[in-house]
């Protein structure tokens, strides 16, 4: 079963930035055939989609808060995922998870339901 392990997060001052890492962490297993996703959720509050990436990568995908702020990437060689993340707000602040999705699903690749094998998650803090 695909597994992931998310890494990269960390404390950092608003408008800083950060890059965090997905794996796979099941051998034997890689991530070409899904298209990957990140979600966050804050204290108190659901999980909320992020960005998506197709398989292959040709296509991303963002949620209006991170539009033209964070940028979402593969590399497959190496069986993982970034979330490349600038101008980081307070409202920033979460776990973050990805999470992988068949090429089979339909509908909005922000549904959380359309997602399998979701990491732990890596915590994001943007405080000064």
């Amino acid at each position: 079963q695909l597994q992931f392990a998310e890494s990269g997060g960390g404390l950092v001052q608003p408008g800083g930035s950060l890059r965090l890492s997905c794996t796979t962490s099941a051998s034997g297993f890689t991530i070409d055939y899904y298209g990957i996703g990140w979600f966050r959720q804050a204290p108190g509050k659901e999980r909320e989609f992020v960005a998506f990436v197709i398989r292959g990568g040709a296509n991303t995908y963002y949620a209006d808060s991170a539009k033209g702020r964070f940028n979402i990437s593969r590399d497959d060689a190496k069986n993982m995922v970034f979330l490349q993340m600038k101008t980081l707000r307070p409202e920033d602040t979460a776990v973050y998870n990805c999470a992988a999705r068949s090429t089979a699903q339909i509908g909005s690749v922000a549904l959380l339901s359309t997602y399998e094998s979701w990491g732990q998650g890596t915590q994001v803090t943007v405080a000064s």
